[in-house]
């Protein structure tokens, strides 16, 4: 049965507040002591009835579905002392993912927050503070944008960002591949998704991150919190996110944390740059064992990953690869891999990835601001894992009561266009094969639609 999108009170802003936007905001510009900015982002996605033996608990509806998303963001930055910025982002949004995000793992919308709500909800996401100390040497100039002052900045530098803030921020970017309200909309797209990256149920955590940068390539280190339960909240969405939620929580600082490092080195290969990263990660928390949990299964019981909880270790590392081939057009991949024996605990289900795809900007039609977007994803799970969802466990986002397995295949293709100063919109086309996993299901059409203005 298909669903009709939830009507919003947002949207409006992306018709309104454009028109205060103006093209001074990204030029180059002395050192900035303070800025501000604005993102409005709507999302409409639905996909048609597919084909499917059967359905389960996080199985997405067969008959066919549409949901919307919105979301706002008020940004300001304030300059503390010299090389120390303060930033803040408030952060609104309403509406829901498809089946409520559940039931694909390479999840078509990574505006849809698993905290899908019929009314606004906000919270303070980002409030940070980053100190950067120069080494000395060449500099280079620093652009305004929503988490950064402009200014110069020693090329040789040492930066430490602490507060509540996004793993993503600092690990795992990518220029092609990396912000679902601008580029390519799924999951698997915007980060590596075998990386079960520390953040709350709407993506963000607090920590610290430390960043060594020399002339050709970067050295990172992070260590963060993780909620005490398994796709949830921490314990500071008490205090910064409305309405309150009293089951925000962490768990113990010894025993539940994210570490991850990554080494960034830059190149180019006959003036066209490129960027190559190495990422590693070791996360803490009261994870489920899926062995376990398929041992203690049986015809009438099915796995429950809750009943082997103890104080486990959960790793991975990741590939990340960005590279310029001609003026305008850019490829792009990443890798990842992780052990695929514990509860994945924040991000997704996914164990091994593959991800490839292509970007390129309209100049060559006469619409240098457009964009056109080819990738394609693979994601698959370790056989402990095929196991556990096979004897009727269930996920973060998959668990059909049922698994025949293979590797969940998505194709994503997106056109984005330019329509006025900052406001674009975008259309959006996935296919995505063996949903969650299971070759009985699918395969499925994804439609979207996107406006997204800032400033």
């Amino acid at each position: 049965m298909k669903s009709r999108p939830a009507i919003n009170s947002l949207a409006f802003f992306a018709v309104l507040l454009p028109a205060m936007a103006d093209d001074t905001t990204n030029s180059p510009a002395a050192e900035q002591n303070w800025n501000w900015h604005v993102q409005n982002t709507d999302i409409l996605q639905g996909y048609p009835g597919f084909s499917s033996q059967y359905s389960g608990p996080n199985s997405l509806p067969n008959g066919g579905q549409a949901r919307e998303t919105v979301s706002l963001d008020l940004q300001a930055g304030v300059r503390l002392w010299p090389g120390a910025e303060a930033h803040i982002d408030g952060m609104m949004w309403q509406g829901f993912g498809v089946n409520n995000a559940l039931g694909v793992d390479g999840f078509p919308s990574g505006e849809a927050f698993r905290l899908g709500t019929a009314e606004p909800n906000g919270a303070i996401t980002r409030l940070f503070i980053r100190q950067t100390i120069g080494l000395g040497g060449e500099q280079e100039n620093i652009a305004d944008d929503q988490l950064t002052l402009a200014g110069k900045q020693d090329v040789s530098r040492i930066t430490i960002t602490l507060g509540r803030f996004s793993a993503k921020d600092v690990f795992d970017n990518n220029a092609y591949a990396n912000d679902p309200r601008t580029q390519f909309m799924n999951w698997a797209l915007m980060a590596n998704e075998a990386w079960d990256y520390p953040a709350d149920a709407i993506g963000y955590t607090t920590g610290i991150a430390l960043e060594l940068n020399q002339p050709k390539w970067t050295l990172r280190y992070g260590f963060f919190q993780v909620p005490r339960f398994s796709n949830s909240l921490t314990a500071e969405d008490r205090i910064f996110k409305w309405p309150y939620d009293g089951s925000a929580e962490d768990g113990p600082i010894l025993d539940t944390w994210g570490m991850v490092s990554e080494f960034e080195r830059r190149y180019a290969i006959k003036d066209h740059p490129g960027v190559i990263r190495f990422l590693a990660y070791l996360n803490r928390a009261n994870m489920g064992s899926y062995q376990d949990a398929v041992n203690a299964a049986t015809a009438t019981s099915p796995a429950d990953i809750t009943a082997s909880a103890a104080y486990r270790y959960k790793y991975g590392f990741g590939l990340n690869l960005e590279q310029e081939i001609a003026k305008n057009v850019g490829v792009f991949s990443r890798l990842g891999w992780s052990d695929g024996n514990n509860q994945a605990w924040m991000f997704s289900d996914v164990d091994y990835t593959a991800t490839a795809g292509l970007s390129v900007k309209g100049e060559a039609w006469q619409r240098p601001d457009d964009t056109f977007g080819l990738a394609g994803v693979m994601n698959g799970l370790s056989k402990s894992h095929q196991d556990f969802f096979a004897a009727g466990g269930t996920g973060i986002l998959a668990g059909d009561g049922n698994l025949n397995y293979g590797w969940e295949k998505i194709l994503e293709t997106y056109y984005d266009f330019k329509i006025w100063k900052t406001l674009h919109t975008s259309l959006d086309y996935q296919f995505i094969d063996n949903p969650a996993f299971n070759q009985d299901r699918g395969p499925v059409s994804v439609f979207g639609a996107r406006a997204h203005w800032e400033f």
